[in-house]
């Protein structure tokens, strides 16, 4: 990896100063101390303005699958802008790319979803489907379904819609549109009730599910959103069949599902999207972003099915949604390309080989007294750390356990994401049997420096 010309951190950090950060405490990152600069990347590491190289074990944040550096998405990029900058995809106009992308959408994505919105985040893909829903529900001669499940633990965006369906913790203290969304229980098997076996709490789940329906009454609800596998919110991974079964009470109910596969699609798991191969369902929407450019351009899609958009598009009148860019042609070319990428490395075959690796890898750290779960899938996994192993008993948030760890992997050379007592690892999905191992070396070492800290 080529270092450029060294960066004047001092500088950065003062320019840094106008920049509100997101989800930071911004009060202790005042101190410019506090911040870290990264200039330079390439595959599974990046560079940091002082030089030094880490293995980047977010991606990015859950993004950058192909790696980073890819010269086939930056080339691709430019020679689109230089051919057409922008247009919209408003009214009766397109573009080449925009028309590629979506059908190259369509014949990846499972079943029926052939229709392709395409955004600029995954919070604008999950806002996006709720308002298609709703407007469906209107046309359909139902206008009264308007109410939308989740999940404790669910983690749809930030937007004023999109935070509404998130776990309450995330908006603590702001104003969201909260009147719209019911809240089930979170899907979590490790803090399952201690007097139930993973099969008879998928089974209260589902009754809790089907209890909350009767007492809304379907006729109140537009759909269920749910992610395979809960991202920021723990990367909880449900019990068997749990979304095997929810689709079919959503389906007996006439209740649409939204699969937000934000994280999930695009190799994560394995798979181009993970619903159906991996979790054997065919929802009614399937919204994804990050993987779907690595991170190298801002842009989401919002793919619906065939009947949903039969109903959208009846005569009558206009369809009153849209982003100014929409299907943006640099978005889509870097789209395109990386999906070019994954498809001819075949990182999901790699991804199926050496996930399973690094679960295993990262399970070795159950051997320290304070993790009490290693879980996720392939490369998605969160470290779960615990006061008492037997109780389960949780950290204090004062005792910032997640935030230590990440900071002695940090001066180790791994970037790992704290999430309150957890540690989350989302690597690029390039990363070698060897750079696994070396993940999970610093971690066994930062865990114990940890350790020594709380003692």
């Amino acid at each position: 990896m080529n270092q450029p010309a060294k960066f004047d951190t001092e500088s950065i950090l003062a320019n840094d100063d106008h920049l509100i950060h997101s989800f930071a405490v911004l009060d202790q990152i005042r101190d410019p101390a506090a911040r870290m600069v990264i200039t330079t990347a390439e595959g599974p590491y990046v560079i940091d303005a002082d030089g030094r190289r880490y293995i980047d074990g977010i991606g990015g944040l859950w993004c950058v699958n192909v790696g980073h550096g890819r010269e086939e998405i930056a080339d691709a990029v430019a020679r689109q802008m230089k051919q057409l900058d922008y247009y919209s995809t408003f009214y009766n106009l397109t573009h080449p790319l925009a028309a590629e992308l979506s059908a190259k959408l369509a014949s990846l994505a499972p079943g029926n979803l052939n229709r392709v919105y395409f955004g600029n985040s995954g919070s604008v893909a999950n806002d996006t489907a709720v308002r298609l829903l709703h407007r469906y529900f209107i046309r359909s001669g139902q206008p009264k379904r308007k109410k939308i499940l989740s999940r404790i633990g669910a983690y749809h965006g930030s937007t004023h819609l999109a935070i509404a369906l998130t776990t309450p913790p995330f908006r603590d203290g702001w104003n969201s549109a909260e009147e719209l969304v019911e809240f089930l229980s979170s899907p979590y098997p490790y803090r399952r009730p201690d007097n139930m076996d993973v099969d008879q709490f998928c089974d209260f789940l589902v009754e809790e599910m089907r209890d909350r329906i009767e007492a809304i009454g379907a006729e109140n609800i537009a759909g269920f959103i749910a992610e395979p596998i809960m991202g920021a919110g723990g990367v909880i991974v449900p019990p068997p069949g749990y979304h095997r079964r929810t689709r079919e009470l959503c389906a007996e109910y006439g209740i649409k599902m939204i699969s937000d596969e934000v994280v999930t699609a695009f190799g994560r798991l394995g798979e181009m999207f993970a619903s159906e191969e991996v979790f054997g369902i065919e929802p009614d929407i399937i919204c994804t972003a990050k993987g779907l450019t690595s991170g190298y351009q801002p842009m989401s899609a919002t793919i619906v099915s065939d009947e949903i958009y039969e109903v959208l598009s009846q005569p009558g009148d206009m369809f009153l949604h849209g982003m100014t860019y929409s299907g943006h042609p640099a978005c889509c070319a870097a789209a395109l390309a990386n999906i070019a990428i994954l498809e001819r490395e075949d990182i999901c075959g790699h991804v199926r080989k050496v996930g399973p690796e690094f679960e295993s890898g990262l399970k070795e750290l159950e051997k320290h007294d304070i993790v009490g779960e290693v879980r996720g899938s392939h490369f998605m996994m969160g470290i779960e750390f615990v006061r008492d192993k037997t109780s389960k008993e949780a950290f204090d948030a004062e005792d910032n356990i997640g935030w230590l760890v990440a900071k002695h992997a940090q001066e180790r050379g791994l970037i790992v994401r704290p999430l309150g007592s957890m540690a989350v690892l989302s690597p690029c999905l390039v990363l070698d049997s060897k750079q696994v191992r070396e993940v999970v070396d610093v971690l066994d070492e930062s865990i114990a420096a940890a350790m020594s800290e709380t003692d």
